[in-house]
């Protein structure tokens, strides 16, 4: 009779392990980088949809202003001794002007439109299956706006169009950017007026300086061109509003209606030489305030 083991007979018997089918689960490290991948397409977004809101909101203002002259037209035939073929003509003229303004115009919004489509589309098509190839996609998009923002435009315009991706990135608000920055390379502040009138909320909203210095130094021009009375009655409309918050700068960039860079003026001496001691920075004896001399050298008029 043959003996019977001791203990548990399962023990002795191969455990059989059940496959478990991965090819249908996702792994969670692939959602949780997926995940945090969507949270930073925020500006992806946001970028073209305002674009594409000021686009609608300037349409508006062009095409309420050409009904208004369209308007004005009938009213101006109706009344002056116009002959009916002159008042054909000029009616005729006032409405294929703003024929011309609305399709373009349209043509404007459809792009806009198309931009942020392309956006939204670029977005839904990620899984964690083709998450590898979308965020390649998104890595181009990175170093075409690293390249523009570091003013390689031509590269990054390059890169952009290779890729196919000219939809995926903000190749026009560099552009619009690039204009600003070269005429303030050449001193000409106008086109940087002008870009802050139309972001006036926003500058106003995130308590920006930008306009302030711009006004600035539209005012030193003025003094350096030895147009004081002009400099003057600049600073009493475009920068005493600003008074308030910044009345150092202010006192400091006015001195220069009265001090010359070459000056004899002791006070402003002292600070020139202070700055050579001190690495170029300089220290109010009153207040002990420390500010780097090239900060105020700007003030200076050469």
């Amino acid at each position: 009779m043959d003996s019977i083991p001791n203990g548990n007979s399962a023990a002795s018997t191969p455990a059989v392990t059940t496959p478990t089918n991965s090819t249908h689960t996702t792994p969670s490290s692939k959602l949780t980088q997926l995940t945090e991948s969507l949270k930073l397409e925020h500006q992806f977004l946001r970028v073209p949809f305002e674009h594409y809101k000021k686009t609608i909101r300037a349409n508006h203002r062009t095409v309420e202003k050409e009904v208004s002259s369209v308007i004005s037209g009938v009213n101006d035939a109706a009344d002056s001794d116009m002959s009916k073929d002159d008042a054909f003509q000029h009616l005729t003229s006032l409405v294929m002007c703003f024929g011309r303004v609305a399709e373009e115009g349209s043509r404007t919004e459809n792009l806009q439109a198309q931009r942020c489509r392309a956006r939204l589309d670029h977005l839904e098509s990620v899984d964690a299956e083709n998450l590898s190839e979308w965020s390649n996609t998104r890595l181009k998009r990175i170093l075409v706006d690293y390249m523009l923002r570091m003013s390689y435009y031509d590269t990054g315009m390059k890169l952009a169009e290779s890729s196919n991706i000219l939809d995926l990135v903000d190749i026009d608000v560099f552009q619009e950017a690039r204009k600003v920055i070269d005429a303030l390379q050449n001193r000409e502040v106008a086109p940087a007026l002008a870009w802050c009138a139309e972001n006036k909320s926003r500058l106003k909203k995130s308590k920006s300086k930008f306009e302030f210095q711009l006004r600035l130094q539209e005012f030193i021009e003025l003094v350096r061109a030895e147009n004081n009375i002009r400099a003057i009655a600049y600073a009493r409309k475009y920068l005493a509003p600003w008074g308030a918050a910044h009345m150092k700068e202010l006192q400091r960039v006015m001195a220069t209606l009265a001090f010359k860079s070459h000056t004899e003026c002791a006070t402003y001496k002292a600070l020139e030489e202070m700055a050579k001691k001190n690495n170029g920075t300089i220290m109010c004896p009153r207040t002990g305030f420390v500010c780097n001399y090239s900060e105020v050298v700007k003030a200076y008029i050469s």
